[in-house]
């Protein structure tokens, strides 16, 4: 790993180091991967401002969210499957975020179990991402496990009535490896996956399990059933933003499930203003994710307005490449990344991340 210097270094490693099957899943987005490229790229139109003659020998990149404090602005997104990069998965994962003080986010198609992580990972931050399911009292039992575990938030996808069209998911027929299981539950519900016989295993497996009729009076109904904050995850449009502030959430992660839903959305780091803005006034907090690979990005996204910023594939990448160790290696990269444009740009706190460190490129005269 010494020669893994970058999130793209680790990546082309990974891409190397993991079964095709696994691979594709990870990296893959949805139909012509239009918006899995613009999460990326579009970090790249955006021109950082720096402040000169600026004292930041004295240096915090500590926040709290959800009344929690945070040693850096950046977490671990909720990604399914996580042995199959490497055979700790989402344990390893979870300790990694621990090391860096920073929030870790359980997938309920997770192949550990929310029992297995609590036990492995006690003093990390953790919230439980969740999918409603059609029978309620799975998703009731879900949830009552998390609290019982110490997860301190209820993370709700709502961009999934189904997942969306991965293509090169349906040419593998993706399955996931017979010696693994989706470890939150027993019986089809674990192994059904595992069993595709055309098309992609991951889409034939949620078909007719997950509720496709949600509306807002269903993020309603979780808050009814648990006394964990609310997080709803997948947020691109501003009115979307004020209901959920109505429903009475805790917290917006702007998302487009990294790309893997619906093509041709925004980048999230373009969705972002407008979601601050339509919480303006409420004390809902907004986090992204999306795209994260560099500390500069990290960076762009604090100036636009999010609280918190989280990475899936970057953790992933990680993974696969010496487990825990290479977790804690990619964080460590954002982390330094993260930590030199704080102080190239004159900010010694997040509270002098401001929207005026930021711009777009128009603004500046083609040459």
């Amino acid at each position: 790993m010494d020669q893994l210097v970058s999130v793209q270094d680790f990546e082309e490693a990974a891409l190397k180091n993991l079964t095709k099957n696994a691979a594709d899943y990870y990296k893959s987005g949805a139909t012509s991967e239009q918006s899995l490229a613009e999460n990326k790229t579009a970090f790249s139109r955006l021109r950082i401002r720096p402040k000169c003659l600026v004292d930041v020998s004295k240096f915090d990149t500590s926040t709290t969210v959800l009344g929690t404090k945070v040693r850096s602005p950046f977490g671990i997104s909720p990604t399914a499957m996580q042995r199959m990069a490497h055979y700790d998965g989402e344990v390893a994962t979870a300790r990694a975020a621990g090391v860096y003080g920073t929030v870790f986010i359980l997938s309920t198609i997770a192949t550990s179990s929310i029992e297995e992580v609590a036990e492995a990972a006690p003093d990390t931050i953790k919230w439980f991402q969740l999918y409603i399911y059609i029978d309620r009292n799975v998703t009731r039992n879900l949830v009552e496990r998390a609290e019982r575990s110490g997860f301190k938030a209820i993370v709700l996808t709502v961009d999934t009535p189904f997942f969306g069209l991965r293509r090169a998911d349906v040419r593998n027929k993706f399955s996931l490896p017979p010696h693994l299981k989706l470890a939150n539950f027993d019986g089809m519900l674990s192994n059904k996956i595992c069993n595709a016989k055309s098309g992609s295993g991951l889409n034939e497996y949620v078909k007719n399990l997950f509720d496709d009729k949600l509306t807002w009076d269903d993020v309603k109904w979780l808050k009814s059933i648990t006394r964990l904050p609310v997080v709803v995850k997948g947020i691109l449009r501003g009115d979307d933003a004020k209901k959920a502030v109505d429903c009475g959430v805790s917290a917006i992660i702007v998302s487009n499930h990294g790309a893997r839903q619906l093509d041709g959305v925004p980048a999230t780091i373009e969705a972002l203003p407008e979601i601050v803005e339509a919480t303006k006034g409420s004390d809902v907090e907004v986090y992204m994710d999306g795209g994260i690979t560099q500390g500069t990005d990290v960076f762009k996204a604090i100036s636009l307005g999010a609280k918190m910023v989280f990475c899936g594939r970057a953790a992933l990448w990680g993974l696969a490449n010496g487990g825990q160790q290479g977790v804690e290696k990619v964080l460590g990269i954002i982390k330094t990344e993260f930590e030199f444009a704080m102080a190239l740009s004159g900010c010694s706190n997040l509270s002098q991340v401001t929207p005026d460190m930021v711009v777009h490129q128009s603004r500046y005269c083609k040459l």
